[in-house]
């Protein structure tokens, strides 16, 4: 079990998740989840509450047991692990904490303690980060002071250092307002393009789907449909798992 580079899936890498069920005790979480990634998608998984979308990300992350296979596929490539990147839902901060944005890079990506500030090598390293995000002028803001939108930023740029294979993000749309959901979709967009990696994301925010994602795949235990935001989100499917009336 676990994400390995191997060969195939023809000219590009790609994520390919065979099969995989995971029970906890007597409870069938997920069953027989099949999906397939390639390489620069950006693939939003959704559900209702209680589907799985939590657990199949911990599975991915080596963090949960399952049955089936999980892959990562590069042409050519030897079998070593994939570098995947992880954004988790948002963590609160205490907004009198007086740990800064550079304070949280210096625990991250260094031995050196926190309280003896960041040298210049370090520094110039987590602005290389955060420009990535388009995020320089957050470096010194205190961390419990960040909207929602900036504080995802800094997640996502921490994720991003080094660049990974595949990046996972769960509900990073929870807690931004609008604008800056716009904003964060728009970063996203471009830093697949950019650095020529897939994306999974777990969503409940569907209005930015159309626009952004490459496929949507909607589980409650197992797959129900999975393709083109439009044929997913205006599928029977979709209104049963979300209890929508015809038309709505």
């Amino acid at each position: 079990m676990g994400l390995f580079h191997t060969g195939g899936c023809k000219d590009s890498c790609c994520l390919k998740v065979q099969n995989v069920s995971v029970k906890i005790g007597d409870d069938q979480v997920l069953q027989d989840i099949n999906l397939h990634v390639h390489c620069g998608q950006m693939v939003a998984l959704i559900g209702p509450n209680g589907a799985g979308k939590s657990t199949l990300l911990k599975a991915l992350l080596g963090q949960r047991e399952y049955d089936g296979n999980i892959m990562f596929s590069v042409p050519g490539a030897h079998r070593v692990k994939a570098r995947i990147g992880y954004v988790p839902q948002s963590p609160t901060f205490d907004p009198g904490d007086p740990l800064s944005v550079a304070d949280l890079f210096a625990c991250c990506l260094s031995k050196r303690p926190a309280f003896l500030g960041l040298n210049k090598p370090l520094r110039e390293l987590v602005m290389q980060c955060l420009k990535r995000v388009h995020g320089e002028d957050l470096i010194d803001k205190r961390v419990g002071t960040l909207s929602g939108g900036e504080l995802q930023r800094v997640l996502l740029a921490l994720a991003l250092e080094p660049i990974p294979n595949i990046l996972i993000l769960d509900e990073p749309l929870s807690g931004v307002d609008i604008e800056g959901m716009t904003n964060l979709m728009d970063m996203l967009d471009e830093i697949r393009k950019n650095f020529d990696l897939s994306i999974l994301m777990t969503t409940h925010d569907f209005s930015m789907l159309p626009k952004y994602a490459d496929r949507v795949v909607l589980i409650d235990h197992k797959v129900l449909i999975q393709g083109q935001p439009e044929d997913v989100l205006n599928s029977d499917e979709f209104r049963t798992a979300f209890h929508m009336k015809e038309g709505c």
